[in-house]
């Protein structure tokens, strides 16, 4: 089948939205597709063409930007003719792009489908209401072209203004995720780089710096741990300098930061061995993103499979993980004494493991690209 999957962002960008699409991608590929990715050339000095792991990436240049969102014309000139020799579009929502790349691929009689991966919450701001009034109309024109909508939860679908409208067509698909039990070097390799001293109490968050994250409340919950463990650190994975759109957020958590001293450790983006690494070593992993902008987080699948319980705000969706799985606590949002307190009850017990083959099994890429080859055949 030869599949043509339109995104604004791939890999080198790093968001659980494009790791979703890259592993998927790559799983269907390995099954023997044709998977080409039309993306953004959010960088100048990325390649135009490249393939990756099987995978045909094929980027366009960036017109201009409105906030963290490129707007890109020739992507409907590059979608034109990469639609006529595909079977199937494989829309990620919320897109910009989508309106276009669907109403041509049904002209052109294509399959699409949908995966819808969040609400989209632009920052406030005349300009980001026009771009998030923009893109939402886009997405109602893919929705409507759509034969399926896949998104990660039934439960954030029925909660989420946008998909309330089409749960007829929403189908629930687990997000692929991937992560293997790392080994003894790797662990002394993060611990080496993060300055881990034997003893200490971490805790782990792995984000993008990023407003929707809730950052904030774990900087306000670190010292209110402390009066219970002092060697109590936060290691903080994920792209945290020039985030884009995100400038003004990191520059005001900057100080707060500054003042938690070496308690607050920046490791930026990890390889796939070195993540596992770091999540092995936490004693626990948060997860206190504040709305709709976040509908899963696999960073909680993939912290339970490597033995490590996870804090997760009361979200549709985000509270699904730790609700099948029962390695965690749930919270409030935006509630730093109450995710304080639930990372302090869950160094103080140790809960069993979960059945981690079927966790696995149930999570495998190749899982979730059967169940994509599904929609995909069924809507011919």
């Amino acid at each position: 089948m030869r599949i043509l999957v339109a995104l604004t962002y791939y890999r080198p960008y790093t968001s659980g939205l494009t790791i979703y699409a890259e592993r998927l991608a790559r799983a269907l590929a390995q099954k023997g597709h044709q998977v080409t990715v039309l993306t953004s050339r959010h960088d100048p000095q990325l390649p135009g063409a490249e393939t990756l792991d099987g995978v045909q990436v094929r980027r366009v240049n960036v017109a201009f930007w409105v906030g963290k969102g490129p707007l890109m014309p020739a992507i409907l000139v590059a979608g034109w003719q990469l639609l006529r020799q595909a079977d199937v579009v494989h829309l990620h929502l919320p897109q910009l792009d989508a309106a276009g790349l669907a109403v041509m691929a049904r002209l052109l009689r294509k399959r699409v489908i949908s995966t819808y991966h969040c609400d989209l919450q632009l920052p406030a701001g005349w300009i980001n209401r026009l771009a998030n009034a923009g893109a939402v109309l886009a997405n109602h024109v893919a929705a409507v072209c759509s034969q399926r909508i896949a998104t990660n939860t039934r439960d954030y679908a029925e909660h989420s203004p946008f998909l309330k409208r089409y749960l007829g067509k929403v189908q629930q698909i687990y997000p692929p995720i991937e992560i293997s039990l790392p080994a003894p070097a790797d662990c002394q390799a993060v611990a080496q780089k993060a300055g881990l001293q034997p003893g200490e109490i971490v805790i782990g968050m792995a984000a993008r710096l990023a407003t929707e994250k809730g950052v904030e409340f774990m900087v306000e919950a670190l010292p209110i741990i402390q009066q219970v463990h002092p060697n109590a650190r936060v290691l903080f994975v994920g792209p945290y300098q020039k985030v884009p759109g995100e400038e003004a957020y990191a520059a005001r958590l900057a100080p707060e930061i500054a003042r938690l001293g070496a308690s607050w450790v920046f490791l930026s983006v990890l390889a796939n061995a070195e993540f596992s690494a770091f999540l092995s070593l936490c004693d626990v992993t948060v997860l206190p993103s504040l709305n709709s902008t976040e509908s899963f987080g696999m960073v909680q699948i993939e912290s339970i499979l490597c033995g490590t319980p996870v804090v997760a705000t009361d979200l549709p969706g985000v509270r699904q993980p730790v609700q099948m799985t029962g390695m965690g606590r749930i919270i409030p949002k935006a509630d730093a004494h109450a995710l304080a307190e639930a990372v302090i009850s869950l160094l103080e017990e140790k809960k069993p493991l979960p059945d981690l083959a079927e966790l696995t099994r149930q999570f495998a890429p190749a899982t979730i690209a059967l169940q994509y080859e599904s929609i995909f055949q069924e809507s011919r």
